[in-house]
């Protein structure tokens, strides 16, 4: 929006040119999300608090998480609020990838605030049953994928490379929607389960999401792509900006969110910033390395998977509890030990990740 002023105003005062550099403008995402976090942020948490929608505690997880019963949560909506009005305002609009992660972010952030509203509106201490949660997931999910398969104009945008690999780059055709399908859903959950104590999901998902938006920028020009080896990507390098809105929107509610938190993410942003990043991996061609950085995410995933698995065939459980960071919780470790501790992991698999821009 403000671009196009821009644009206008060049007629005037050159100027203004300034304006049309994507690295200016994402630096100013980044700012400009912050401060919007920081202004809504305080009246948004009073709000909560007004309308005592609060957190329910598990009596049989950790006793040191009962003490956090009633803590505003749904604060995920100060994210995705904050995240799709800056990119609106700094994005150059006639990309279509940023529609394509606009409407996912709202999708999905909208499945998420239908479970949290029944769940602590309603007081349906279920919410959206898993079935209708899935297929709802399922749904969002696939429009984006279709979206960005039929939209593609490069046989580029729909190959999957190979990290470390120079020259290898596959196209599945039609599959490339079932595959990103699960990369987008998957990453939604992954992120919704990693969400359990005061920022642990949050800084992982700003790590991971201006790692990608380093991957869009060099994916986006072709001197940096042919340089790097990488398949160039017209128009990728525009979701630099939405990365740096996602960044700024991270880090303001993480001001709110650290230990101990003034206001939880709830479904409402932990689906939509999960969906968000396999988005941004998916547009990138960067699955495999989404992956890799995003590892907190996937590996708390596993740890779900294989406890259900062990206790359904074997009658026994792998972790004292899942996901993962409530194992180590119950293990005696201090909640701020277990999140700094896997802020660290994922400072290092993000470090992992981007050094695959150049080492192939």
């Amino acid at each position: 929006m403000l671009l196009f002023l821009s644009e206008y105003l060049m007629r005037f005062d050159s100027s203004f040119h300034v304006f049309s550099y994507l690295t200016l403008r994402a630096i100013l995402g980044v700012l400009t999300a912050l401060l919007l976090s920081f202004i809504t942020g305080p009246g948004m948490i009073k709000r909560l608090n007004t309308l005592q929608i609060g957190q329910r505690v598990r009596r049989d997880g950790p006793s040191t998480h009962l003490a956090k019963a009633g803590t505003p949560t749904m604060g995920g909506t100060l994210i995705l609020v904050t995240i799709i009005v800056t990119a609106l305002l700094w994005s150059d609009l006639r990309n279509r990838y940023v529609w394509v992660l606009i409407g996912v972010t709202s999708m999905f952030g909208l499945i998420g605030f239908v479970d949290d509203y029944k769940k602590l509106v309603l007081r349906n201490s279920k919410g959206l049953s898993a079935g209708s949660k899935y297929l709802l997931q399922s749904v969002a999910g696939l429009v984006a994928a279709i979206a960005l398969y039929v939209g593609h104009r490069d046989p580029a945008e729909i190959e999957y490379i190979v990290p470390l690999l120079k020259h290898v780059a596959v196209n599945f055709g039609g599959f490339y929607i079932l595959i990103t399908y699960f990369v987008v859903v998957g990453m939604s959950n992954a992120v919704n389960l990693t969400d359990g104590l005061d920022g642990l999901a949050i800084m992982p998902a700003v790590m991971v999401g201006g790692a990608l938006g380093v991957f869009g920028y060099a994916s986006g020009n072709f001197n940096f792509a042919h340089y790097l080896t990488i398949p160039y990507l017209p128009g990728a390098g525009e979701i630099v900006v939405y990365c740096g809105a996602l960044v700024g929107a991270g880090l303001g509610f993480l001001w709110f969110n650290a230990y101990p938190a003034q206001v939880f993410m709830g479904d409402v942003g932990a689906l939509a910033l999960g969906a968000a990043l396999g988005t941004l991996g998916v547009i990138v061609r960067q699955e495999i390395v989404l992956f890799i950085m995003g590892g907190v995410f996937v590996v708390e995933t596993a740890s779900v998977i294989l406890q259900v698995g062990s206790f359904k065939f074997t009658g026994r459980r792998l972790f004292r509890m899942a996901p993962l960071h409530h194992h180590f919780e119950l293990k005696g470790w201090p909640e701020p030990r277990v999140i700094v501790r896997f802020w660290i992991i994922t400072v290092i698999l993000v470090l992992i990740g981007l050094s695959m821009l150049k080492v192939r």
